[in-house]
């Protein structure tokens, strides 16, 4: 008969722990617990196939590193590593570095990670203590953790640039727009590209506006820039976007945030179905 020894000290992880042996189907097995002065020891006795037992031990420990420990690990890397954030500011990073780590692909990694080094270990050992294991021997997991808090933070700020560049657009249109002459502009919009014409289909260039950039910002759409500026420059009271291809990717959705109820999106009229037939004639 061979034993493992599963120590801790949370009352929380050992009636779940022991919830979790009792249903997992662990046949010949005899568990066991022992208390001493800092921890206690649940022992698992059992007579099956050994690296067969130790696969369905790891794999309850797993669970149990990830709903016991993965939260408060999250949140412990970034007070400590990003401790400048305001606590709602973390929370948000928190919530973002869950969403990707749990996405199908990432879930799957951690999963491996944990498991794996569980598997290994116990291969060799007959004790192990999880809180001082999750600590000092997950190096691939924590390091794993680590790389998508790093991204999550990443990406927050470039989603706080991008709040902060539409709340100034918006402030400049709300001002300037009293100044404006130009009553209602059509965007034509297909595989990324945009074409401004005025009611006379009569198309407006954009690079004629580059000297005239009333934004700077990191946020970049490529061609969509001279077409976002020249309509700052213009500020039409309405902006028909004439969606050729049926998409509404970043550079609407932005134009939509920017300049809000002037925008009217448009997927079947003449200027839809001429955009649309021009495509398909250069296909053909």
């Amino acid at each position: 008969m061979k034993s493992i020894s599963i120590k801790t000290n949370n009352n929380k992880i050992l009636h779940y722990l022991l919830n979790e042996f009792e249903n997992n189907s662990l046949n010949e097995t005899y568990i066991s617990i022992k208390d001493f002065s800092h921890y206690k020891n649940i022992i698992l006795h059992h007579k099956q196939n050994h690296a067969l037992f130790i696969n369905k031990i790891s794999n309850t420990l797993t669970k149990c590193i990830l709903f016991f420990y993965e939260k408060q690990l999250i949140t412990d890397f970034i007070n400590l590593n990003y401790f400048y954030f305001s606590s709602q500011e973390k929370k948000q990073i928190l919530s973002r570095t869950l969403d990707i780590i749990n996405s199908e692909e990432n879930s799957a990694k951690k999963i491996d990670f944990i498991n794996n080094t569980i598997f290994e270990y116990l291969t060799s050992n007959h004790s192990l203590y999880i809180t001082g294991f999750v600590n000092f021997r997950l190096y691939n997991y924590l390091d794993f953790l680590n790389e998508k808090i790093d991204f999550s933070v990443n990406k927050f700020l470039i989603d706080r640039e991008y709040i902060e560049f539409i709340n100034i657009l918006r402030l400049y249109i709300n001002s300037e727009s009293i100044h404006s002459t130009t009553r209602h502009l059509h965007l034509i919009y297909k595989n990324k590209t945009s074409i401004i014409t005025n009611d006379n289909k009569e198309i407006i260039s954009c690079n004629d506006n580059i000297a005239k950039a009333k934004y700077i910002s990191d946020i970049s759409f490529s061609a969509n820039d001279l077409a976002l500026n020249s309509l700052l420059n213009l500020l039409p009271n309405k902006i028909t976007i004439h969606l050729v291809d049926g998409i509404v990717d970043e550079f609407i959705n932005t134009l939509k945030l920017i300049f809000q109820e002037r925008i009217v999106i448009c997927n079947e009229c003449d200027i839809c179905n001429m955009y649309k037939c021009k495509e398909n004639i250069s296909k053909n």
